[in-house]
């Protein structure tokens, strides 16, 4: 299949919602950990080598960076902040907690979200936390566990099934699973059709979303 994605490009990074590009179109975010391969997984979609940044030192993505996918206009791949492993400021965490909680509260333009997670080191707090507020907000989420060429086939089956018996008895049909490695480029075309088909790109149009159910207080939780 061809790769509705090869021509991405940078187009902003945000740290204040008034940097945010216009609400409108279509966006798909991506989370994970410090050091779970989330930059690594976008260059491999994308089929570009330094798309996303891939650092040594975890936690540099401090903003979040939008990606255009021309030619299709008012598409994007967004660059979600990544915690883990990085010391990051108590003051700048909870500058992010409510960014982000209120990106995913108010913009319509958010139809889902991946969250990237190693598959030896599969549902830490962080990703169940990312996964939740998307299925919270009434979006899909599609957990990728990457680096799956770090185990055999056997273990990677194994894991995948631990990990998808685990979100189906929390989340029901809300959260897709799928192995994944930018090395072997094993379910690169998978994840590439679950992305395009919430973008509405090369795909029929996706299901319509789950309207949001109001927020007692308007709080900005994480």
């Amino acid at each position: 299949m061809s790769n509705p994605f090869a021509r991405a490009s940078y187009r902003l990074a945000a740290h204040t919602p008034q940097q945010l590009p216009p609400d409108g179109g279509f966006e798909v975010a991506f989370a994970g950990r410090s050091n779970a391969g989330k930059s690594s997984a976008l260059n491999a979609l994308c089929q570009q080598n330094a798309l996303a940044r891939v650092s040594k030192t975890p936690g540099r993505t401090q903003q979040l960076v939008f990606f255009d996918l021309p030619p299709h206009e008012n598409r994007y791949l967004v660059d979600l902040p990544g915690y883990g492993y990085a010391k990051v400021p108590r003051d700048l965490q909870a500058h992010w907690q409510a960014f982000l909680a209120r990106y995913f509260r108010e913009r319509e333009a958010l139809k889902g979200l991946v969250v990237v997670m190693d598959i030896r080191h599969p549902l830490k707090e962080y990703d169940r936390q990312m996964i939740a507020f998307a299925v919270e907000h009434g979006m899909p989420a599609h957990a990728l566990l990457t680096k799956a060429d770090k185990l055999g086939r056997g273990a990677a089956g194994n894991t995948l099934q631990a990990v998808r018996k685990e979100l189906q008895a929390e989340h029901g049909d809300k959260v897709s699973v799928q192995t994944f490695s930018g090395e072997s480029r094993v379910g690169v075309d998978e994840a590439r059709g679950v992305i395009a088909r919430w973008l509405e790109i090369g795909a029929r149009p996706a299901a319509a979303r789950v309207p949001r159910a109001a927020d007692p207080g308007d709080t900005a939780g994480s």
